[in-house]
């Protein structure tokens, strides 16, 4: 099998992978995040209720999104391990396995999700919303196929380089949502449920594209030919060390942002996550280069690390921080000085109004989340490159489940400081995890060194 210039790229001249893999993940990110805005915008048009109820199911909905992309990451690491180290048939084995368990998880997690669905949400406090949030909810979970399916051929298309096929149909998918959205919100008069419906339908029109692309044009490097399936536990197994984890680091985020759901329920009432949840889509768009960079980083370190290649691996490793922090600097300093005028897209309603000043004091505060991050991110994916998806989760587990919880339950009780203490506590958490998290990994490369030069 010959290599192509994608192939060859990702395992042999990094930085430039870094700068071509990334862009298109950056934009289609952003269009997301945009998309997520967007979305709030026309649901703020119906009242703090419906913003609210939103609120409550976003942390599942995340928490289901962060599965399909930790079992892709399971994928991309394998794959790219394959190519770096010329391994092509097990490459385009491994791809036909990913699809095969997509599909299986894909059953489970709709069934599971729904039958949990409402005493779940219950419990995180949703009890004052819980009609709008059951009708949002049902419908999201319901179409969770449409996450699923595009999460693993986009990681199966971004580990071989074709970094287009894996980002455009996540712009796609943006866009449409973007569309549909005030067609069945107002013009069907849908309400709430009318914003999952165009949730769903947004992810499953490109989804179909991207299966053209794989099981009927079949132009790729890789050739997915489900007739050629065998099935090898030990593909499952290895996809699964990565996947599992990274999953769960998405279920500990999504858990933490329960938790401070149900934190600001008690301390200032459900217009406190109406406001948090309004802030968090403006702070994500600041998460949406670190992620294309992290993700192309994921590529590029598996790569380097199925070839050997140490000088390549730290170089995914620091280049990506570098240019990490240089977008995390720049949004940071935009949300804050732009924090007022940003306040008014969710709160243009006369039923949303409260909302404004809320979301100005939260946004102040939780840009500087995103300050440090690309030191844990690049961590994190580069661990996941590795195969090593148990380390990744435990530095997650470790900067989200404990030192944000501790910080956040410290300033809001300990001090009384109520929701702002919630929303520093999660900002000094982040930013002590995330420096441990870099200092580790170049504590772990420097211990096992011995294996790059094996």
């Amino acid at each position: 099998m010959e290599k192509t210039d994608e192939i060859d790229l990702i395992v042999n001249h990094p930085k430039q992978a870094i700068n071509k893999l990334a862009l298109p993940i950056i934009i289609s990110n952003l269009f997301i995040m945009l998309n997520n805005i967007i979305d709030g915008i026309w649901v703020a048009g119906l009242g703090s209720n419906a913003l609210a109820a939103v609120g409550f199911v976003t942390p599942l909905f995340l928490a289901m999104v962060g599965f399909a992309n930790g079992l892709g990451a399971g994928s991309n690491s394998l794959i790219a391990r394959y190519i770096g180290a010329e391994d092509y048939h097990n490459a385009g084995n491994s791809a036909i396995h990913s699809i095969m368990l997509s599909i299986i998880v894909t059953v489970i997690s709709t069934v599971f999700m729904l039958i949990v669905l409402k005493p779940l949400l219950l419990i995180m406090g949703a009890g004052d919303v819980i009609t709008e949030t059951m009708t949002y909810g049902s419908i999201v979970i319901g179409g969770i196929f449409s996450i699923f399916l595009p999460a693993m051929m986009a990681a199966i298309f971004r580990s071989q380089g074709e970094i287009k096929r894996a980002s455009y149909p996540l712009l796609f998918t943006a866009v449409i949502n973007m569309i549909l959205d005030p067609i069945f919100i107002y013009y069907l008069n849908l309400g709430v449920g009318g914003a999952a419906v165009a949730t769903v339908l947004a992810g499953a029109i490109p989804m179909f594209l991207m299966m053209y692309w794989m099981f009927i044009k079949k132009d790729s490097f890789l050739q997915v030919k489900m007739s050629e399936y065998k099935r090898n536990f030990g593909i499952y197994k290895d996809i699964l060390v990565v996947g599992i984890p990274a999953s769960l680091e998405q279920f500990i985020l999504s858990f933490v942002s329960i938790l401070m759901n149900y934190w600001l329920t008690l301390l200032s009432g459900t217009v406190a996550v109406a406001a948090y949840t309004a802030t968090w889509r403006l702070v994500a768009v600041g998460l949406a280069p670190l992620i294309g960079i992290g993700m192309a980083a994921l590529t590029v370190g598996g790569a380097a690390y199925g070839a050997k290649n140490l000088d390549n691996f730290k170089t995914a490793l620091n280049y990506g921080v570098k240019i990490g922090l240089i977008s995390s600097v720049i949004v940071c300093a935009l949300l804050f000085l732009f924090a007022e005028p940003l306040s008014f897209i969710f709160s243009y309603s006369s039923d949303a109004a409260v909302l404004s000043q809320r979301v100005v004091d939260c946004l102040h505060i939780l840009c500087f989340f995103i300050l440090l991050m690309p030191f844990g991110i690049l961590a994190g994916n580069l661990f996941q490159s590795m195969g090593k998806g148990t380390i990744s989760l435990g530095l997650t587990f470790l900067r989200a489940f404990i030192l944000e919880i501790i910080f956040s339950g410290w300033f809001a009780f300990v001090f009384n400081l109520a929701d702002v203490g919630i929303y520093v506590g999660m900002v000094v958490g982040m930013s002590i995890g995330c420096i441990f998290n870099y200092a580790f990994i170049n504590y772990y490369l420097k211990k096992n060194k011995s294996y790059f030069n094996s």
